[in-house]
């Protein structure tokens, strides 16, 4: 069975009509209560892993408190961890086709697929911690599609030479997207894709460059509202805190322990229930030995957006069912308060939709380029 992707207007997104919604109240997805009942040993090690999560993230936002003038007050989060999903990869029968728009199974789209696409050029934003490289499977798919993407390291991440510990501001890491921007041609636009935390940083270019953006994707990403921070999507969603033990392996103190923590980065038996349950082994690990440790300082930045610039963004968003990093129910929360054009989902994808449904992913990015 192919996977079933869903557009959905931005007045249904308004009315709350996402398809799959529970009704329940506050961490009651059916999910999250099914999680209750009895005792099973996979779901409690994904629950010990979002909690072991929290409590890094959570231990750099206290510590950031403490020693830092330049955060706000963080506040208390409470929400509950909890979720049925097993931290191991599970066997799906959601397939994820090859696509094509030929009946000879040619990938290329016809011509007259491409002269319904006024703006072929996508830019690939990847999240916390990866890189270019990640999106190696969507570039070969839309080059194959007969489009033109690109995709390059934000500040400190994949090759970019810059330490991660002088990465203290959301503008020092959106730098390389925002130097790539400024100089297109005057006429010429692109399809912005943030993956994640990459959210943010297509938000940052909304808000300084609108002219440039012709539609912005945000990929199971932190699509903020003016005033929030991106780590306070990810805190949501992983726990309290309250939840934080002893001093984590996670944080890292580039400027030493008498001074607010630099970055974080999951360690590796994290990663693989949070990031990839549903992705292919060999792509996890590659993702384990090329991702780096993430900048704190962008993470933790209010964002300043405006009814004049971000407003005026053509914006979707795509979300991923099977996601453990970032669940449906955080992603249609971000859907409800900060409404975008169009709402995709994709079925089977863990928080990596371009290791674990490539396929599904173009289709959907193909069919947000065609959109008038």
């Amino acid at each position: 069975m192919g996977n079933k992707l869903i557009c959905m207007s931005k007045e249904d997104s308004k009315n709350g009509g996402i398809i799959g919604r529970s009704k329940s109240k506050r961490g009651g997805s059916m999910s999250r209560r099914r999680s209750g009942r009895g005792s099973n040993p996979i779901e409690e090690e994904l629950v010990q892993h979002k909690q072991q999560a929290a409590a890094a993230l959570s231990m750099a936002i206290h510590q950031h408190h403490q020693l830092s003038q330049r955060f706000d007050n963080y506040g208390s989060m409470s929400r509950r961890i909890g979720s049925s999903t097993s931290s191991r990869r599970r066997p799906t029968d959601l397939s994820d086709p090859p696509f094509s728009t030929t009946t000879n199974n040619n990938k290329q789209l016809s011509p007259q697929a491409l002269e319904n696409i006024k703006t072929k050029k996508f830019v690939l934003v990847h999240g916390e911690g990866f890189g270019a490289w990640c999106w190696y499977k969507t570039i070969a798919l839309l080059e194959e599609s007969g489009l033109l993407p690109i995709a390059f390291d934000l500040r400190g991440s994949g090759i970019d030479l810059t330490h991660s510990n002088n990465v203290t501001t959301l503008a020092d890491y959106s730098k390389p997207l925002i130097d790539f921007l400024e100089k297109l041609p005057e006429d010429e636009k692109v399809i912005l894709v943030g993956h994640s935390s990459g959210g943010a940083c297509v938000s940052y270019a909304l808000e300084h460059l609108p002219e440039k953006i012709s539609k912005a994707v945000y990929l199971c990403a932190t699509m903020i509202a003016d005033g929030q921070r991106p780590f306070d999507v990810f805190a949501e969603e992983l726990g309290s805190a309250e939840l934080f033990g002893p001093e984590s392996k996670s944080i890292i103190y580039g400027n030493g322990k008498d001074n607010p923590p630099t970055g974080f980065m999951f360690e590796k038996q994290h990663m693989h229930g949070l990031y990839f349950n549903q992705s292919p082994s060999k792509d996890a690990a590659l993702a384990l030995v090329s991702m780096r440790q993430v900048p704190l300082g962008p993470m933790m930045e209010p964002l300043s957006l405006s009814a004049e610039k971000y407003g005026t963004g053509r914006r979707f968003y795509i979300q991923t069912l099977d996601d453990n990093a970032l669940s449906p129910d955080v992603q249609e929360k971000l859907v409800r308060e900060n409404p975008p054009e169009g709402v995709f989902k994709i079925k089977g994808s863990d928080h990596c939709p371009f290791f674990s449904k490539p396929q599904s992913l173009h289709k959907t990015l193909v069919e947000i380029a065609q959109i008038p």
